[in-house]
């Protein structure tokens, strides 16, 4: 036996409470009084506990004006076998009209209590905020939920997983990443999956993952874009112990791991909600079309205990991620939603600090979602992020995919950000889909009835001008192989047979994609021009639909440098060049078409002669890249 000690921060409730038992026990016991410490504002309790997995909960009496409305989601009716199909639709329709009932008959007294001075003391049972673990099963007599307390050899722990590769060599820094987003469920169903497919990422070439949120959220399924809580995992992705282990496999391979964290709001469900709602959440949204949920108040400052309560949980919650998970980076969803610049420099800093007394492992990158994307939120323009999701890219690149006649000046804006404000190539993440949109195959069938080849042509072309623009580079899983799902926040699992042997080699179109996609990320590894600070249009001609612009490193000025050189040609007329001139290439010699067996051209008078220029398609050429294309060979 060994104590171990409860504690609550709710500084304002009256009273609070600790529900406790073996997680093999069936029933709680008697509520366990917790005393306030008004110097700190926590409630606490100190029991001792023999070592083993428990069950627990807090109560408190609410400071909150509402009380915790049920999940709108419904549970899945399972058919009755032994009654027809209109007496099953009919039980479904009466399930539906008992819950709408119960959640309207919630919000009437929600408004009611709202608009009364005093209400009735109630009291709410809830899991500590700050659980690691989560059964959302309860009990035969649990409020919902319980929080899971491991206690071995006189203390809490989360796991015992030891950690083999904290030490490894990360394949890129913040200004060499490519970025490939999954989800978890939809990847391969559970962490244990993923690390088993690690050789797919190997192979594809990618230095960073970045994985959608998987902290507890409502239901079972789905993204887990409406957090309830900040620390706990959603289980149904496995144990904590399997996160450590996915993530310690891809740092074995130099692969980076970025954490996508939901800090703007929480589920309605979420522990604070119900103890004081006003304390940590603002009263209202601050835009009703723009709102998922309680939205955090990171303005909110309390006096007496020289804290700020929303700013305090959100940062507690990422500490635990980076110290716990050695996760080497966040993206921040719906920063724009935040709202909160002062904050989130804070927290980011903090959260770099703290990686780097870490002492193992690859720099911190922090990366926001702003929509619009501005230049105003990167550090090198005084904003509090390393790099935000050029969305302006997605727009322009797909809107030139479709166009008739492609607008030059949008498209060189968003090729080289400089133009927008941007400084750096990590100021950028560059993308053609995302989990927010539909992949670009999926588009281009659906909405401009452009199937086969010609999508598949497109798709690829994109990806190529995504590769050589200026900036960071991610890939929405999927789009790599031609997965062709729309997008959904419910099921939908990758299609792994698209790219398995086939005996009628239906699915050509689809390895020859994965292909094309590894090729393009070996160049971006191998030729430093693709990472470097400079770029240049060289080349336009509105008439042809013709563009090109120059890529190199800074050794440009040293005359024995190789490989440190790339043109990018891009045709976007809907016709094909069987040779088309272009003017103003920097350097004459030898060129090597990289995506295109490196057949070997000779530019003379600064001019180039491309051979079959086929339309929707992008030529890459590399400078005197013997040694490049050795590299190539051999990596293949």
């Amino acid at each position: 036996m060994a104590p171990y000690t409860f504690e609550l921060f709710a500084p304002y409730n009256k009273q609070a409470g600790l529900r406790l038992k073996n997680a093999n026990a069936r029933m709680f016991g008697l509520d366990i009084p917790m005393e306030l410490n008004p110097d700190d504002g926590y409630w606490r309790v100190t029991l001792d506990l023999a070592d083993g997995i428990y069950h627990y909960q807090f109560k408190v009496v609410t400071r909150s004006w509402f009380e915790v409305e049920p999940e709108p989601a419904l549970p899945d009716y399972i058919d009755d076998e032994t009654k027809s199909v209109d007496e099953n639709e009919q039980i479904r329709k009466t399930y539906r009209e008992e819950h709408e009932k119960l959640v309207q008959q919630v919000k009437e007294r929600n408004q009611k209590r709202e608009e009364e001075i005093t209400f009735t003391e109630v009291w709410y049972t809830f899991v500590d905020p700050y659980a690691t673990e989560v059964d959302e099963r309860g009990s035969d007599d649990a409020f919902r939920s319980v929080g899971i307390l491991i206690f071995k050899n006189g203390k809490r722990i989360v796991d015992e997983y030891e950690w083999k590769y904290d030490n490894y060599v990360p394949l890129a820094g913040n200004d060499k990443l490519i970025i490939y987003e999954i989800h978890i469920g939809d990847f391969q169903d559970r962490f244990r999956d993923v690390t088993e497919k690690m050789e797919y990422f190997v192979s594809l070439g990618i230095t960073a993952v970045e994985i959608m949120p998987i902290k507890e959220y409502p239901g079972q399924i789905g993204w887990g874009y409406t957090p309830r809580y900040h620390f706990a995992i959603q289980s149904t992705y496995g144990t904590t112990a399997e996160l450590k282990e996915m993530i310690d496999t891809f740092h074995e391979h130099g692969i980076r791991v970025i954490m996508d964290g939901v800090y703007n709001h929480c589920d309605v469900s979420a522990p604070y909600t119900a103890i004081d709602h006003d304390y940590w959440f603002l009263h209202e949204p601050k835009d009703r079309v723009w709102c998922w949920g309680p939205e955090w108040n990171f303005e909110k400052y309390d006096e007496k205990y020289k804290i700020w309560p929303a700013r305090k949980y959100v940062g507690d919650s990422i500490r635990y991620f980076i110290n716990e998970f050695h996760i080497d980076g966040i993206r921040f969803d719906a920063a724009t939603q935040i709202a909160n610049d002062e904050f989130l420099k804070v927290v980011v800093q903090q959260s770099k600090q703290q990686a780097r007394e870490r002492g193992f492992g690859a720099e911190f990158y922090c990366v926001g979602e702003y929509l619009p994307d501005k230049p105003e939120y990167v550090i090198s323009n005084d904003g509090p992020m390393d790099g935000i999701w050029h969305d302006s890219f997605y727009w322009k690149i797909r809107e030139a995919m479709v166009a008739d006649t492609v607008n030059w000046n949008d498209l060189k804006d968003v090729i080289d950000p400089r133009r927008q404000g941007y400084k750096n190539t990590w100021d950028v993440v560059n993308y053609q889909s995302n989990h927010d949109h539909d992949r670009l195959l999926v588009d281009l069938g659906k909405e401009h009835q452009i199937f086969d080849e010609d999508a598949f042509r497109r798709v690829r072309m994109a990806f190529a001008i995504q590769a050589t623009s200026f900036g960071l580079m991610m890939i929405w899983m999927g789009a790599e192989f031609g997965e062709y799902k729309e997008k959904t926040p419910g099921i939908a699992k990758l299609d792994w047979s698209l790219i398995e042997d086939r005996e009628d080699n239906s699915n050509a179109l689809n390895k020859k994609q994965l292909q094309y996609y590894k090729d393009v990320i070996q160049l971006h590894k191998l030729n430093l021009a693709l990472t470097a600070q400079n770029l240049e249009f060289i080349f336009e001609e509105e008439n042809d639909q013709i563009m090109a612009w120059h890529r190199w490193n800074s050794v440009v000025h040293d005359p024995h440098a190789e490989g440190n050189h790339v043109i990018v040609v891009c045709n976007w007329a809907s016709k094909t060049y069987e040779k088309y001139e272009v003017l103003n290439i920097p350097r004459n010699g030898h060129w090597y078409d990289w995506l295109n067996d490196d057949k070997e051209y000779l530019v003379e008078n600064n001019k180039l002669i491309i051979d079959d220029f086929v339309d929707h398609t992008v030529r890459v050429f590399v400078y005197q890249i013997k040694k490049c294309v050795e590299l190539k060979r051999v990596s293949s």
